[in-house]
């Protein structure tokens, strides 16, 4: 066989339609050659043994390389094969290997579904499918590079809360990715978060008062109530909402929630109030004997899945339209906190595990405790 050369290459006639690939190999470089298939299609090609075995790889098609080109490339792969490498099998591995849309499969099949709430999954879902598949999906983990991420935060720097949280999920995934042996390193350490100002709302208690005539004269008793014993025990609104009867102990007044039901994975033991015991009473009383949720959804067998709309109009009506829902968990904390209720109790009755989480509350403290002062005359 001559040697390949740009004039001989393309001179050669395609087989016939339906005829098996050609192949001419080099007389000056063995194992470099040109396969030629019946659509008129050449391709350089590298053939060596490695480890006892026969391995065949694609420099490139004719065309894109030159006949020159192919054959410097050839030399420097068998030189790569003569120190030990093997150039066809890292190809194959690197088109096997994962890429992010596969570990974000893997981290919701394998993390986020065992291990997180139902609203944490959605929320989950949403940024993947969102924000990061659509600029990451076909990278390989491996080759994911910080300047593969930091654009797509960049880009987030006018939602900087939401930003962060997709800094975060993307640290836990390429955090796996690394213990699974998928990565060799996490390329989103190192990337700042944007700075967040921590929300500081609660509702004061004429607030509270105008929103306990607002809920008493609702039409929709049934979401009026969710809010109320969101109220009555600064329970986190899908706690409340997907709360069953099962759950509670009226007798004892008590809520045990049990650990697949909280943010901390822990069961948490709640003492009920008497406002909480004489509302779920009366709930109970309205409800079906059978009845499994607290707040029956529309889908039977289910229970209730938010109250959006219903808390936006009512929140207008009250007047404290930038009021969340969970801005009742921190009311009913702030007023336990001003009341001269200990920071630790609170945090107990919050499920809070750390005590920093109820520290925000630490300044209201100083009411109860300047009231105590002025106490003392002279």
């Amino acid at each position: 066989m001559p040697k390949l050369t740009k004039r001989f290459v393309e001179t050669l006639v395609p087989p016939q339609r339906g005829a098996a690939d050609v192949f001419y190999w080099d007389d000056d470089l063995p194992g470099f050659g040109l396969r030629v298939k019946p659509s008129g299609v050449r391709s350089y090609m590298l053939q060596y043994r490695q480890h006892g075995t026969s391995r065949r790889m694609t420099l490139g098609r004719h065309g894109v390389l030159t006949a020159d080109e192919a054959r410097r490339l050839a030399r420097q792969q068998f030189g790569s094969v003569a120190h030990g490498a093997d150039p066809a099998r890292e190809r194959a591995d690197r088109r096997r290997a994962p890429t992010v849309k596969d570990l974000a499969d893997d981290y919701l099949e394998r993390y986020a579904v065992p291990n997180k709430r139902e609203s944490s999954i959605r929320n989950d879902r949403q940024m993947l499918d969102g924000i990061i598949l659509p600029r990451l999906a076909t990278l390989k983990v491996g080759e994911v590079a910080r300047r593969d991420i930091e654009p797509l935060l960049i880009a987030m720097k006018t939602t900087p809360y939401r930003a962060n949280r997709v800094r975060a999920l993307l640290s836990k995934m390429f955090g796996l990715a690394e213990q699974w042996g998928w990565c060799t390193g996490n390329p989103v350490k190192g990337i700042a978060k944007y700075g967040e100002e921590r929300r500081e709302r609660w509702l004061s208690p004429d607030e509270v008062a105008r929103l306990a005539e607002v809920l008493a004269r609702h039409p929709n008793q049934r979401a009026a109530t969710v809010v109320r014993l969101l109220l009555l025990t600064g329970a986190r609104k899908t706690e409340v909402m997907h709360a069953s009867w099962d759950q509670f102990d009226l007798e004892r007044a008590v809520w045990t929630k049990p650990a697949h039901f909280t943010k901390q994975k822990r069961a948490h033991h709640f003492p009920l109030s008497d406002a909480a015991v004489a509302l779920l009473t009366d709930l109970r009383r309205q409800a079906p004997g059978d009845a499994r949720f607290l707040f029956p959804g529309e889908v039977p067998g289910q229970p209730i899945q938010d109250i959006k709309k219903f808390w936006s109009e009512v929140r207008v009506s009250v007047g404290v339209a930038d009021a969340r829902l969970h801005d009742l968990r921190h009311t009913f904390a702030s007023h336990l906190v001003s009341s001269g209720v200990s920071l630790p109790i609170v945090g107990r009755l919050l499920g809070h595990t750390q005590a920093q989480t109820t520290e925000r509350y630490a300044h209201l403290a100083d009411d109860p405790l300047r009231e105590a002062a002025n106490r003392f005359r002279i």
